[in-house]
């Protein structure tokens, strides 16, 4: 792990964990290039509001990025590199677009928390990723739902 402020936060939570100790080494990610996106998406999911994400599997497979599993840790980091929290997967589930429901716009925990909010949102990101590949969304195309819990987090 190159970032030393996600392996010091790792390293913090193996001392208090010692059941991991021989678990995969926790990808690391900042969430948004926008500094203000995320800090707000780091406040929600600091608060315990945020307890999800969702990505387009077409672009995570342009991109070659593996499908989250059930125990993967993810370190997240602000604009800066720091390491802000620890998190784990506990589950995964690939859904169509158009069968998202409002219960699970609501453990996005993002805007109104409405559906129709996390529709527009997300059509609008995926619209933003996919136009480097030429590709365009569909209402039947799959997200990929990760759930998460928030397992650690520094000290302030």
């Amino acid at each position: 792990m190159e970032n030393t402020t996600a392996r010091n936060l790792w390293g913090d939570f193996l001392d208090q964990h010692l059941e991991y100790a021989f678990a995969q080494e926790p990808r690391v990610i900042c969430l948004s290039e926008d500094k203000l996106d995320t800090e707000r998406q780091l406040d929600l999911i600091l608060s315990g509001k945020k307890r999800a994400f969702s990505h387009s599997l077409l672009g995570m497979q342009y991109r070659n990025e593996k499908l989250p599993k059930i125990g993967d840790f993810t370190i997240i980091t602000d604009n800066q590199g720091v390491a802000k929290c620890l998190l784990r997967t506990v589950a995964v589930r690939l859904k169509p677009y158009f069968s998202i429901r409002e219960s699970y716009a609501k453990i996005e925990g993002e805007g109104d928390l409405s559906l129709h909010y996390w529709k527009e949102m997300h059509w609008e990101r995926i619209t933003l990723e996919l136009e480097e590949y030429q590709r365009v969304p569909r209402e039947s195309m799959i997200i990929v739902c990760e759930y998460f819990d928030k397992v650690f987090a520094p000290k302030k």
